[in-house]
């Protein structure tokens, strides 16, 4: 039994982990969003699954739609943690058509599509989070926040600027956090009472009733909607008469916490660039919330030094079974066996799993995804131009290239 009187029997968790992610193209051409990785050893799921399993909720549902493989691939490895025999689960929902000819038609529609495990299990209470988000919550505060309001649904939010509404779901509230009312990507935004420069963005992040959000989904389900829970069940709540609130989520200090979304190319680069800061606001090293992953087998990191000289690491994450042979990396992520040659160059760029750098080679300013080479005194990130033509470059000009492919010289 838990501090909020439910046992954790009593609490389903759904992830919904079907999107497309095509702003993060290429990264997400052989992937789901949330199973791009992150961070050096991370998938980007594996944050939303540890906030679970550190708060006590381990009864989760993983729904998936699109180029799932790999994400099912990391789940089975990585995340077969729980027990069976004490009612505790991580399992992988696969979209079916048990409905209709359908595949999922927007957020709610998922939940509906899926209510028969919510009747299986019978819960109390009903959480329903996005996989692709990086954060740490202790999602047990929501849930009394919840009970302390009697509340039929709370959502999270976190107050963000409003010059920035046009990139959020952005809730209206009153002075109670009671939400009156709900914007999709809004130019002209309501702010949040008694402070006009900030709104509330809603995080994705749903706590339901049981029983509301069944009859909530059904009524959605009969109307001609996106059935989406911001745009269509949120309204449809408030015109039901329905209590709902804003949990939100900020520090002691009343400051914002942090919390990304990364659905585009220039987010996920610098949310990982945010983990090698001094200060970085997430910290992935809290041995009391531990963020868990699947690990590989790999030999330790090696540096070596050879007769043009020694290698050096500048203020970057290594991963394990890397190999620098007198190569140079300055801010930098590098996951795991990867290989950089003798006077190579890696700056301001992010080199996933079994990527090989050339001796000689210049990089800066780039993702490089899975099992790439890059030949010998290569450049990548120094012309943009040539760049643009071989690779694919984000708005902020950062270089991504693409999984396996072949580098020219």
């Amino acid at each position: 039994m838990d501090t909020n009187g439910l046992t954790t029997r009593e609490i389903l968790t759904f992830i919904l982990a079907g999107g497309r992610g095509e702003r993060l193209d290429p990264l997400t051409r052989d992937r789901t969003k949330p199973a791009v990785p992150f961070g050096g050893i991370y998938r980007i799921i594996d944050f939303t699954l540890s906030n679970c399993v550190n708060s006590g909720l381990r009864r989760i549902y993983v729904l998936t739609q699109y180029k799932s493989f790999s994400l099912q691939k990391h789940l089975l490895a990585g995340w077969n943690v729980l027990s069976n025999q004490l009612g505790e689960f991580i399992d992988i929902i696969p979209a079916q058509q048990r409905i209709s000819a359908d595949w999922y038609k927007g957020t709610a529609d998922a939940i509906y599509q899926n209510l028969y495990a919510i009747y299986d299990c019978e819960p109390k209470l009903v959480l329903i989070l996005a996989g692709d988000h990086i954060y740490k919550m202790d999602y047990q505060d929501m849930i009394r926040y919840h009970k302390k309001k009697k509340a039929d649904m709370t959502v999270a939010c976190i107050p963000v600027l409003k010059e920035h509404s046009a990139q959020f779901g952005v809730v209206e509230v009153d002075e109670e956090n009671h939400i009156r009312g709900f914007q999709e990507k809004p130019q002209q935004p309501k702010t949040i009472p008694g402070n006009s420069n900030e709104i509330f963005a809603s995080m994705g992040i749903y706590l339901f009733e049981r029983d509301v959000l069944e009859s909530e989904l059904e009524s959605d389900a009969r109307c001609a909607s996106e059935h989406d829970f911001g745009k269509n069940v949120i309204p449809q709540m408030l015109r039901n008469g329905k209590k709902i609130y804003v949990y939100n989520f900020v520090d002691e200090h009343k400051c914002p916490r942090y919390w990304r979304d990364i659905g585009t190319r220039d987010a996920y680069y610098q949310a990982n660039m945010d983990l090698l800061k001094a200060d970085s606001k997430i910290d992935i090293y809290d041995r009391s919330w531990p963020i868990r992953t699947f690990h590989e087998q790999y030999p330790p990191t090696h540096m070596m030094s050879i007769k043009s000289g020694t290698g050096t690491i500048v203020d970057s994450m290594i991963s394990g079974g890397c190999l620098i042979a007198g190569g140079h990396v300055e801010t930098s992520i590098v996951s795991p066996d990867v290989q950089i040659g003798d006077n190579a160059s890696v700056k301001n760029s992010i080199i996933m799993e079994g990527v090989i750098v050339g001796a000689g080679a210049k990089i800066q300013n780039a993702i490089i995804d899975k099992e790439v080479k890059i030949p010998p005194r290569a450049q990548i990130g120094y012309n943009l131009e040539l760049d643009a033509k071989r690779f694919v470059l984000t708005t902020s000009g950062i270089v991504i290239v693409a999984k396996k492919m072949m580098v020219p010289p």
